[in-house]
């Protein structure tokens, strides 16, 4: 094995992120090595995660990196270290080892599937997809062609994966037959959207859609054209806005007619707000959630914060399994962390947001930007003001392409045979249409 106290990072970039490790910001100086992570030495890389497990004691991973240090172009060495990065969220360190490994043991199977598995973590899909083709002679029906036809789709490319999964065989072993469903249930999706949308790269409701079965209400309306594709990246949300999600939810669900009788709140104060203003915009009781209620929209402010509240693992899980006619509404869902149910209908992306009733920025009166108190109003209160706010769309910066009701209305009613089928798998992918986000 290597000294620790005599070596250090040759690459100047990897220098850059070892002098950050030393001042004990260690997620710092691993987010400094996603940078060109392909082109950095792997034994100068394997220095700082090495050093970097051993101070957050992280055995597997310190004894993996210290043997890619010691040896960098022994295989073995390469896959341990590519397999540890995996299991510890670096996957964006693994690609470059997996991927030496490979073309040190051209054919290998278990590195195919092992890279495959850090292209999909990291969003590669395109990546995972030409790995896989480049295979495919050797690939087993189970996993393998059958995560070529994943990758395809969750690369947009519908007709590679229609193909594949034509002549894919039902698997033998029972444990992929939910995997060969949620597939089935995707290429569905992807048929009845294509009849209301163009299904391209920057089409984020249709993808939405045939992803997880969400229908996407609301488009942003600023930086479409510079990265962000019609999601929000950082968001101070309000009234007006929560508004416009319910006037969309109310179109989806006279467009869809799944004919609900109540609206479900949900235990965290959020959830309640929206729900007691989204009871009297669809014109339904309001009651607490009860799991086996049927024909009821459950209204979530937002799933992960809804994810702090008290009993919510059982609730969650609860609605990973849907109950006949519940529709589960969410306003403001996390693009970059999503949460642990999808839910059928969503206003907006958002990767953070302020909710209208949380302390939020404001410019003062000596033009200095300060943040303002929470509101601490009782919910139903702040419910009626969200119920007589504006629900007209925000002009935004002029540059989205238009989002008018006729065309949501056509896109539900496109989808709507396909609509409500399937449990509320979380998403482990964004999917194809790509949106800047902020680290």
């Amino acid at each position: 094995m290597f000294s620790r106290k005599n070596r250090r990072p040759k690459s100047p970039d990897v220098l850059e992120a070892w002098e950050t490790l030393e001042t004990g910001d260690i997620p710092g100086a691993l987010r400094m090595l996603r940078s060109g992570a392909e082109q950095l030495p792997l034994d100068d890389v394997a220095l700082v995660v090495g050093r970097a497990a051993r101070e957050t004691g992280i055995d597997d991973l310190r004894q993996a990196a210290e043997a890619l240090a010691a040896r960098p172009r022994h295989a073995e060495a390469l896959y341990g270290f590519g397999y540890a990065c995996v299991e510890h969220g670096l996957s964006y360190l693994a690609v470059p080892a997996l991927a030496e490994v490979l073309r040190l043991n051209p054919g290998a199977l278990p590195v195919v599937r092992e890279l495959v598995s850090a292209y999909e973590r990291e969003g590669r899909h395109d990546a995972a997809v030409n790995v896989l083709t480049r295979h495919e002679s050797a690939l087993a029906d189970w996993p393998d062609r059958y995560l070529l036809v994943h990758n395809a789709l969750m690369s947009g490319d519908l007709p590679l994966a229609r193909e594949r999964h034509a002549v894919l065989p039902d698997p033998t072993d029972p444990q992929w037959l939910p995997a060969r469903e949620r597939q089935n249930r995707m290429l569905e999706r992807a048929a009845a959207a294509a009849a209301a949308t163009g299904l391209d790269l920057t089409d984020l409701r249709g993808w939405q859609y045939v992803l997880g079965g969400t229908v996407l209400g609301v488009i942003s309306p600023h930086g479409y054209d510079i990265g962000m594709t019609g999601r929000f990246a950082w968001f101070q949300d309000s009234a007006d806005q929560c508004l416009r999600g319910l006037v969309r939810l109310k179109a989806l669900l006279d467009a869809a007619e799944p004919r609900p009788r109540s609206v479900s709140l949900l235990p965290d104060r959020s959830s309640r707000i929206l729900g007691l203003a989204a009871a009297e915009v669809l014109g339904l009781p309001a009651e607490p959630f009860a799991a086996d209620r049927e024909d009821t929209v459950v209204v979530a402010y937002d799933l992960n914060e809804m994810a702090d509240a008290p009993d919510s693992r059982r609730i969650l899980g609860q609605l990973h399994e849907r109950v006949p006619g519940q529709v589960l509404h969410e306003h403001a869902s996390c693009w970059t962390d999503a949460p642990a149910v999808t839910a059928d209908s969503v206003a907006l992306l958002y990767q953070t947001v302020a909710a209208p009733w949380d302390s939020q920025l404001r410019v003062n009166a000596d033009g200095d930007v300060e943040r303002g108190p929470a509101d601490d109003r009782p919910e139903a209160e702040i419910a009626t003001e969200i119920v007589g706010a504006d629900p007209s769309p925000d002009g935004g910066d002029g540059e989205t392409p238009d989002d008018p009701d006729e065309a949501f209305a056509a896109f539900v009613a496109a989808v709507r045979p396909t609509w409500l089928r399937g449990e509320r798998a979380r998403l482990n992918s964004t999917g194809p249409v790509p949106s800047s986000r902020f680290v």
